[in-house]
């Protein structure tokens, strides 16, 4: 037996009633478009979008770039502090630390205070490496800032950091576990 079509399909909105959706991101007034956490996360995935390409293509991967951005102005870091700065888990980080040590481009030494610790190095050929990628990253950051004023990008990056601050002190338990880094 054949079944007739509804004769009153829901109704739908008309392009007037609906909210515009922009051409990236969630539809204005909704949960989302105002939920810091995704706006964060939304900037965060956008901005990189425009420079991990170029520092992909000559650091050989996003996973190595973050390590050496983060081991260029320090002599040695211990692994636990490198995984916090680069925000990899330590079994992620000790996969990362390995393809770079192959490289040449880090090493890993014992820690002179403390035997049981090993820090991770950034050699001069890592350094040759990461600071054009500095480069690119700094010129990117320009592109990107482009506009506003020395006085909003510094706010911004306060506010930012604020931020920052503010989550790990009321989503970390305790005191860092690694205080001499």
């Amino acid at each position: 037996m054949r079944r007739e079509p509804d004769r009153h399909p829901p109704r739908r909105k008309s392009h007037a009633e609906a909210k515009p959706i922009p051409a990236y991101g969630p539809p204005e007034g909704s949960f989302v478009a105002g939920y810091m956490s995704y706006l964060l996360a939304q900037a965060s995935h956008v901005y990189s979008a425009g420079v991990h390409p170029r520092l992909k293509e000559k650091s050989g991967g996003i996973a190595e770039w973050r390590v050496l951005a983060c081991l260029v102005d320090v002599d040695g870091m211990s692994v636990s502090r490198l995984a916090e700065l680069a925000l990899f888990n330590q079994p992620r980080l000790s996969k990362v630390l390995d393809r770079l040590g192959a490289q040449g481009l880090i090493e890993r030494r014992g820690d002179t205070d403390d035997r049981r610790r090993v820090r991770v190095h950034i050699t001069p050929k890592g350094l040759a490496l990461a600071r054009p990628l500095i480069e690119t990253a700094k010129q990117h950051e320009a592109e990107m800032l482009a506009g506003y004023t020395d006085e909003e990008v510094a706010a911004i990056k306060r506010m930012l950091k604020q931020i920052i601050d503010r989550s790990l002190a009321i989503n970390t338990p305790g005191p860092p576990t690694d205080p001499s880094d």
